[in-house]
């Protein structure tokens, strides 16, 4: 099991920039995939970035070149740089553990909620 908290939302303007942090409770060395996610008001969640054992890193298409995703093994924490905000980045985020074992098991933070004004 592993406990996530998110940390960093808060109102931005237009163009400006926010850094989410989520801690872990755990290393997270050892676990598969970190990653990011939102959801917006009447939308469904979707994934922001994820980062795999080995750093790999994956984008949704419209967030690359803005977004990065980025950890630190020794803080077991992961992090959210974002540049560039747009009134459409406005959502709840959402820090994502996911471990596979024998099945795949899921974990989630409480969300950390984003506000980008015009």
């Amino acid at each position: 099991q592993v406990q996530l908290v998110e940390s960093g939302g808060g109102l931005v303007q237009a163009g400006g920039s926010l850094r989410l942090s989520c801690a872990a409770s755990r290393s997270i060395f050892s676990i598969n995939a970190m990653g990011w996610y939102r959801q917006a008001p009447g939308k469904q969640r979707e994934l922001v970035a994820v980062m795999q054992s080995g750093d790999r890193t994956d984008y949704a298409d419209s967030l690359k070149g803005r977004f990065t995703i980025s950890r630190d093994n020794a803080k077991n924490a992961v992090y959210l740089q974002m540049n560039s905000l747009k009134p459409e980045d406005t959502a709840v985020y959402y820090c994502n553990a996911r471990i596979v074992g024998v099945g795949v098991r899921d974990y989630w933070g409480q969300g950390t909620q984003v506000t980008v004004s015009s």
